[in-house]
């Protein structure tokens, strides 16, 4: 086995063995998953409670708005609203009271919710929307025209647009800009993580051998290039590693919590959740909405080409941390404590944050100048591009794109080469940008 190789084994299994590996590895499918499963879980838990809400009407309008139900119950009285607010005793739990001074329909905030708690979304939106149904149909009775509510409720249309995207072969496939979207951002931040996370270990790493005298031992069996390009191939490969476990692991927890649940979500609960939180709706998703729903996400999924945005992902993922990862480990070799990292490591955070920010941007117009030249630029390109990828990017764009990557990678890895074979000896002096460039002169 080759030196590089030796020391690419070293540093993948003593990393990949260490605890904080396993835990992380493991633990992060379970977390991702149970942000998924727990609410939908939670959704079929329903309160029992009944909640009491006093009602002052002043006008006198509103006695058939406010209906009852297995939720909420609405208690009508004549009392001042002083007598409630000195906690007098009604018999039931008081939840709050509702206080109505004047026609809705003339004076929409002439309406107030008191109570000795803060009063949560759910009741309030509940009421809200029963005052402005019973409002509206007021104002639409005062028109005085025959079946205008009926036509109202006809002409409402909601235009559900399908994207259909056409191959080379002319042949269709469902997409969806929505999906594109959730899939190129989540992508960018996965890669914006790693370079970030993997490009610190490898400086660390650095740092940790020359500050502990071991690289002395190290260099007399190994070049100094050949010691730092197996530290950072190294920790690729573990990075890659946990990325994969990540996948496996996500699938197989969900496919099981899926089989354990029964197979399903209770979507009637859903529905009367939906019905609860949106009153002024007439009628929630039903069941055949819901599986038609169902089968236009997998439609979605379908039309996406999952294995050319993980063949790029890899790719750029690769790239981008090389591209880091040895500049990085240029900074580690620079210095001798982890205050002074901070100092040479801000200009390079700074490009990744930036790509993070154009990320954003470029979601919502990935062919605009911002994207096109984020995507293209080597410091930025890893992540901007993986957003937009999902909305079919030219393939002249992502070869270039990949070019340039590569031979920024083999320019950034020649410069730190230099200041890595010079700096990783090198204790005691206080370094700066001038004496590192004069270290990348040096033949």
């Amino acid at each position: 086995m080759s030196k590089i190789g030796i020391i690419i084994s070293r540093e993948y299994t003593t990393r990949v063995m260490k605890k904080s590996f396993l835990l992380l590895t493991f633990l992060t499918p379970l977390l991702f998953v149970a942000m998924i499963m727990i609410p939908l879980w939670l959704s079929n838990i329903h309160d029992d409670t009944l909640k009491n809400i006093i009602v002052i009407d002043k006008t006198g309008l509103y006695h058939d708005a406010l209906k009852s139900n297995d939720t909420y119950t609405f208690v009508f009285s004549d009392k001042p609203l002083d007598n409630f607010r000195k906690k007098e005793k009604t018999g039931n739990e008081l939840t709050a009271v509702l206080y109505i001074t004047a026609d809705l329909s003339t004076k929409p905030n002439a309406v107030s919710l008191y109570s000795e708690k803060q009063v949560n979304v759910e009741l309030k939106s509940y009421i809200s929307g029963l005052l402005g149904d019973f409002v509206q149909k007021q104002k639409l009775a005062g028109y005085n025209i025959p079946n205008l509510k009926e036509v109202v409720e006809k002409s409402k249309t909601n235009v559900d647009i399908s994207t259909i995207k056409w191959n080379a072969d002319g042949q269709e496939k469902e997409g969806s800009a929505e999906l594109a979207l959730i899939i190129g951002m989540i992508s960018a931040f996965l890669i914006y993580i790693f370079i970030m996370s993997y490009g610190s270990q490898v400086m660390s790493g650095v740092l940790q051998e020359k500050t502990s005298r071991i690289v002395e031992v190290i260099i007399s069996s190994v070049k100094p290039f050949e010691l730092m390009m197996g530290k950072i191939i190294g920790i690729a490969l573990v990075g890659l590693t946990q990325f994969f476990m990540w996948i496996a692991l996500t699938l197989i927890i969900t496919a099981g919590l899926s089989v354990f649940m029964g197979g399903g979500i209770d979507t009637e609960a859903i529905q009367s959740a939906q019905q609860i939180n949106m009153p002024g709706m007439q009628s929630g998703m039903s069941q055949s909405d819901t599986q038609s729903m169902i089968t236009e996400i997998y439609k979605s999924l379908n039309g996406f080409d999952f294995f050319k945005t993980l063949v790029l992902f890899i790719i750029y993922f690769l790239g981008g941390y090389l591209l880091y990862a040895s500049l990085f480990a240029a900074i580690g070799s620079a210095v001798d404590n982890e205050t002074d990292t901070q100092q040479f490591s801000m200009p390079l955070t700074i490009p990744i944050l930036f790509a993070i920010y154009a990320a954003i941007y470029s979601a919502q117009n990935p062919d605009g100048p911002l994207a096109f030249w984020c995507s293209l630029i080597p410091f930025t390109s890893p992540i901007v591009m993986m957003v937009r990828l999902p909305f079919d990017v030219p393939a002249w764009q992502i070869v270039l794109s990949i070019v340039i990557l590569v031979l920024s990678f083999i320019g950034t890895t020649w410069i730190a080469g230099k200041i890595y074979r010079t700096g990783i000896l090198m204790y005691g002096k206080k370094v700066s940008w001038k004496e590192l460039w004069r270290w990348v002169r040096y033949k």
